[in-house]
């Protein structure tokens, strides 16, 4: 297996094929790892998988914890009455992040300059603060691009490959991410023989709606930054809205992907829904779910998986803090079943994990 390109969703991507002992190729044409960090951070469902593979305490030594709110359409600095906004935010000791509207660019593809951004804030703020040895000066612009397809024939996208979007409310390595732990299991399964015949087309049916609406939250996003009455008059309804807990909790869980569900059919309203970690008798699920296989979580005790037992892990918890007897859960923490009769789930583990 090749995958093309060694950024973070690349990298995922690989990991995820090494977990079911496919081999990799990994090509990168940079020699050097970016001398920069170009992400703001994780967002909760990015966490979330990193534990679901044992990663997360190594990328807790090195990170810092962000609260998870105030990120749609950013926080931006409306300068004691103006038209202009700027945003200046901490990153870190003695270290901020400034995003300024750019006018008059010529070259997009010349980067930018201290002294441009120092000119920018001084015409919009009336002070540059000060800024000098920048670590890291770019441009981003507006633009929004999604793959019509995202597999044909052998080759499959992912990542920016697939969708790119102004980098506003820090989605796209998420976004990434999230496309190679849907894709990696599933691609797995393939190469070794036993996926059902539809299971990679589920990926582009499941993760391209997603980045559609991160495409489009994005573009909300860029028209509330506008410096335009309507727009700026729109921000501040907005604002409003945004006091009320459940708009909050909304943008939030369209932000950081917590809410998503895949539409896998009529029924209950669990199955394609990511499932937080939670109390197991083993300690917590997340752990159950380091080698990419599937999960029956099993509180009756009567259940079994079966055939799929080499694919699928079993554990029987009558103490597990769920709301449902049963459930099914994918490689990718998303249920794909619930319920409590054996006949019933025989019917269904075929579907994302081949014959028995």
């Amino acid at each position: 297996m090749v995958v093309a390109g060694c950024g973070p969703t690349g990298a995922m991507v690989a990991a995820e094929l090494r977990l079911h002992d496919v081999r990799v190729l990994v090509l990168e044409k940079d020699t050097e790892p970016a001398s920069f960090v170009r992400i703001v951070g994780l967002h909760i469902r990015s966490i979330e998988l990193m534990a679901m593979r044992g990663l997360l305490d190594r990328l807790l030594e090195r990170g810092r914890r962000r609260p998870a709110a105030g990120f749609f359409a950013a926080k931006v600095a409306e300068i004691r009455g103006t038209d202009r906004a700027f945003s200046l935010t901490p990153f870190g000791e003695k270290v901020y992040r400034v995003v300024v509207p750019a006018a008059g660019v010529g070259d997009r593809a010349e980067p930018p300059t201290l002294e441009d951004v120092a000119q920018r804030l001084r015409a919009i703020a009336g002070t540059d603060f000060g800024v000098h040895s920048p670590r890291r000066l770019s441009r981003f612009g507006d633009a929004t691009r999604l793959a019509e397809r995202y597999r044909v024939g052998r080759v499959l996208l992912a990542g920016d490959a697939a969708h790119v979007h102004p980098p506003i409310g820090g989605q796209g390595l998420n976004l990434g991410v999230q496309d190679a732990v849907n894709l990696g299991w599933k691609l797995a399964a393939q190469v070794r023989g036993w996926a059902p015949g539809t299971l990679l087309d589920t990926y582009q049916a499941e993760r391209r709606p997603v980045a559609a609406d991160v495409l489009d939250n994005t573009r909300a996003q860029v028209e509330l930054l506008s410096a335009e009455p309507g727009p700026r008059a729109v921000r501040r309804l907005l604002a409003e809205l945004m006091d009320l807990d459940e708009v909050n909790r909304h943008l939030i869980g369209k932000i950081t992907a917590i809410d998503i569900r895949y539409d896998l059919g009529e029924g209950h309203d669990l199955p394609g829904r990511r499932l937080p970690d939670t109390d197991v008798a083993q300690d917590r699920l997340y752990d159950l779910l380091h080698r990419g296989r599937g999960l029956l979580l099993d509180r009756t005790g009567r259940l079994t998986a079966g055939g799929w037992s080499d694919r699928v892990d079993h554990l029987a918890d009558p103490t597990a803090a769920l709301d449902v007897p049963c459930l099914l859960l994918r490689p990718d923490g998303h249920v794909a079943w619930v319920g409590d009769d054996q006949q019933d789930l025989d019917d269904h583990p075929s579907r994302w994990f081949g014959d028995r």
